[in-house]
């Protein structure tokens, strides 16, 4: 079992307020087209992690990044290995992934979990968490889930049920991490695939189908 997190709850504001803005990405996604998303997410992506490569090999840039950055770092990333990559230079991964393998619909619902339901999951869990299990809290917990739900209720064109399951799998990824191995994958990546690959499976029209057909038999 992990430790519970160092963060101090003005730096995990500051750590999660930065969090919040990927929520651009999303919001112009839903008005671009993946040709162009793509054009601007591979040179971003491309340096955030030259700048994780500099920070591990070159010491300048390592001394200007844990002077700036140390406060904001969880106990994970001050004690990973040199080949690690921050939560910064995933989440823009994710978002490249997402664009390059995912419908923009799931594409704009899973980024949208990560940057507000992650948010809100570990401030809330930060001041309110009472009933922990490892770093995450029941409240926490419950804070993704509700903040989820209202994301899946308002993505246009988004079926409710795919909606549901995909905030389900985003609270369930955020709430136990994710390994292979000993490797841990970081909830940044995690959660937003996770949950788009399992909306992308639960959106397939034959199993639309049969869930509507069930309904109408229920109903």
């Amino acid at each position: 079992m992990e430790a519970i997190d160092r963060l101090e709850l003005r730096y995990e504001v500051a750590r999660k307020a930065i969090h919040l803005s990927s929520l651009s990405i999303p919001v112009i996604y839903w008005f671009i087209s993946r040709e162009l998303a793509l054009l601007l997410l591979v040179p971003l992506f491309a340096g955030f992690f030259l700048i994780d490569l500099l920070k591990n090999f070159f010491d300048p840039v390592s001394r200007w990044y844990h002077k700036t950055f140390d406060s904001m770092l969880r106990t994970h990333e001050l004690e990973a290995k040199k080949t690690s990559l921050n939560g910064a230079t995933h989440i823009v991964m994710a978002a490249l992934l997402l664009v390059l393998f995912f419908p923009k619909i799931m594409v704009v619902t899973a980024f949208a979990m990560v940057s507000v339901a992650d948010t809100l999951a570990a401030i809330i869990g930060k001041i309110f968490g009472k009933h922990r299990f490892g770093q995450k809290s029941l409240e926490g917990s419950a804070a993704f889930f509700l903040s989820s739900l209202v994301i899946v209720a308002v993505v246009p064109g988004l079926n409710l049920f795919v909606g549901v399951m995909m905030a389900i799998t985003g609270t369930l990824t955020e709430a136990f991490m994710v390994r292979i191995g000993e490797f841990r994958i970081d909830d940044n990546l995690a959660i937003p695939l996770v949950s788009a690959t399992v909306g992308s499976l639960c959106n397939h029209p034959l199993v639309i189908a049969a869930l509507n057909a069930l309904f109408n038999n229920l109903l």
